[in-house]
């Protein structure tokens, strides 16, 4: 594994870099601290002006309005990203995950109808993947699409779906043949959110958002031609999805996590504890600097799988390593916070003694889901221990 950057690499990020500096926005942090319904339409206006420099999807083939990045080039967009707090992208699970799911296995009408919409904003994509009796198991699901002439008929019901509440379009996993395995009777439909028999219903989260949400089909007609990839091959299109999420989502974290160290080592100096610097003792400095050093791990971890699926063309057991390492690093990150800040550390963001406008209260609240969202740690486990150590199958 060389950590160097080539010459191609370094000059992918000073091109990154200088167009960066010319255009991220001066108004961002007016705008963060909205709730994300105000913000949102400021988001959409940036994604398209990262499409316009080839910015948006630089994983993408060419041909898709990417840039046919390199894993080691996509680590460094992220990474320069989160330098500069560069907005987030409005469609996010659009561009990262279902945009690239469809290049895979898509149609060239569906290529055609969705790519595009995807990069501009145009189009908002949410996951209909997890149900409430069918979170992490995914081929348990019951969702129901019955065919009817040239129209599915989907009945079901979908949960923790981020984007539900802004989504235009769903990559939906249903179920269309109940006689086979469980996870051999699978399909993927793209559908339209706004069909009539959508119902979308928000979940209140403990940090006062509705980030989450549930969503009921009844009797939903989609076209026959909306499946991706084939019928009753949705677990291998819905896996590779999920492949996305968990390989590619750390490469945008290290710099973030990085950051949260960086300012919690400097409020260390600052706040108070029995009447000397918080950085005085040495059971906090301890801690700093075991979670510091768990944040170069991850970098370190992160390259090993790059360098793997560069050698190989073949992803490791990194994603579901990376994927327990980095949401129990956070929360761990966050718990230090807690210790250090102490009951400043508990107020929210609208009153005047919150350090930070109440990004750490507000942090520590978030990564209660961290273990949750995009496979459960015990999954995760489970998925190390029975395919990559030989371990047998826990039920």
């Amino acid at each position: 594994m060389d950590l160097n950057l080539t010459k191609e690499e370094l000059s992918f990020r000073d091109e990154l870099r200088a167009w960066l500096a010319n255009n991220l926005p001066e108004d961002w942090n007016e705008w963060r601290e909205k709730p994300i319904e105000e913000s949102f339409p400021y988001l959409r206006a940036w994604q398209r002006k990262l499409q316009e420099g080839r910015w948006a999807a630089v994983s993408w083939p060419k041909e898709y309005g990417g840039r046919s990045a390199t894993l080691m080039e996509q680590a460094i967009f992220w990474e320069e990203m989160a330098r500069v707090e560069a907005p987030p992208m409005a469609n996010s699970l659009g561009l990262g995950l279902i945009g690239p799911t469809i290049i895979a296995y898509g149609t060239e009408a569906q290529k055609k109808r969705y790519i595009p919409k995807i990069l501009n904003a145009e189009e908002i994509w949410c996951q209909g993947f997890s149900e409430p009796n069918a979170g992490s198991d995914l081929a348990g699901l019951q969702m129901e699409a019955r065919l009817d002439g040239d129209h599915y008929i989907v009945n079901g019901q979908k949960v923790w779906t981020s984007y539900g509440w802004i989504g235009d379009c769903c990559e939906l996993v249903v179920r269309t043949d109940a006689s086979v395995a469980k996870h051999k009777g699978l399909s993927v439909l793209l559908v339209d959110m706004k069909l009539p028999g959508v119902e979308i219903r928000p979940l209140r989260q403990m940090t006062g958002e509705s980030e989450f949400n549930e969503i009921f089909f009844r009797d939903v007609r989609v076209p026959t031609e909306n499946v991706l990839g084939k019928v009753n091959d949705g677990w291998n299109v819905a896996v590779s999805t999920l492949m996305y999420e968990r390989g590619s989502y750390g490469a945008r974290l290290h710099l973030i996590f990085k950051r949260a160290i960086t300012r919690l080592i400097e409020l260390s100096r600052s706040v108070q504890r029995n009447g000397r610097p918080a950085a005085q003792d040495p059971l906090i400095r301890q801690k700093l600097a075991q979670c510091s050093a768990e944040i170069e791990i991850m970098r370190f971890n992160q390259m090993r799988a790059f360098s793997r699926i560069t050698a190989t063309g073949v992803p490791g057991p990194e994603g579901s390593i990376q994927k327990i390492f980095w949401s129990e690093l956070n929360q761990r990150l966050q718990q230090i916070a807690q210790e250090l800040l102490g009951p400043y550390g508990q107020l929210l963001g609208g009153d005047p003694r919150a350090i930070d406008k109440g990004l750490w209260s507000y942090g520590y609240l978030r990564t209660r889901g961290n273990t949750i969202e995009a496979g459960t740690s015990e999954v995760q486990r489970n998925i190390i221990g029975h395919f990559v150590l030989g371990l047998p199958r826990s039920y």
